[in-house]
């Protein structure tokens, strides 16, 4: 079977050309996620000269990744809110777990919008909101269980038990706070987006 080189030679370009693009908008998405958990969050202190925040990263996270993809979204909230931690001496130690666990929110995230859903290509918008609501559900919930749980094996570690269990309790109830509030945000937002989007060619298919 033959292969038309000018069309092979096009579509390389058009892949290229949506790796960086994506790669730009991981970027901005970084920014995002870094300046709503650094500037825009309410700080809560816990046992041990800790503290959790209520604040909306998630949300950029899963919209990201909706946008984006698996992993062009996840790796940008993952990469902000990290260097959110990593320049925040009370969160310094904990930005291994925050990467890992917001890298794997937009893996979740995007498996099932796109993997599952199609949302980047279907037409129906009651079907593209109900696989919006159920991947960000199954983003948030990932995020709402491992993220106190992960952070509480290293409070183990670092303070003892007793403090680490008290920051736990603080934490699942912040957490799920957060991605309540998150999961409102990031529909509403997806759901406008879509459109303004596909109008300046800024628009990914999965």
């Amino acid at each position: 079977m033959s292969t038309n080189p000018a069309a092979a030679a096009q579509g390389s370009t058009v892949r290229s050309q949506d790796t960086v693009r994506k790669l730009v908008f991981a970027g901005v998405f970084a920014a995002i996620t870094y300046v709503v958990f650094t500037f825009l969050s309410i700080r809560i202190p816990t046992p041990g000269a800790g503290q959790v925040s209520v604040h909306l990263g998630n949300a950029f996270v899963v919209l990201g990744a909706l946008l984006l993809g698996s992993f062009y979204g996840g790796i940008g909230g993952a990469i902000g809110l990290t260097i959110a931690d990593l320049i925040d001496p009370v969160y310094i130690v904990e930005a291994p777990i925050t990467f890992v666990i917001k890298f794997l929110i937009g893996l979740i995230v995007g498996v099932v919008a796109h993997r599952v859903g199609h949302i980047s290509t279907e037409t129906d918008r009651k079907k593209v909101f109900k696989w919006v609501l159920i991947a960000s559900i199954a983003g948030l919930a990932f995020n709402a269980i491992f993220d106190p749980v992960l952070r509480y094996f290293y409070k183990i570690l670092i303070l003892g038990k007793p403090a680490a269990e008290v920051s736990l309790a603080i934490n699942f109830a912040v957490t799920l706070l957060n991605s309540v509030v998150s999961l409102a945000v990031v529909v509403v937002l997806y759901m406008a987006l879509r459109a303004p989007l596909k109008k300046l060619g800024l628009w990914f298919t999965f």
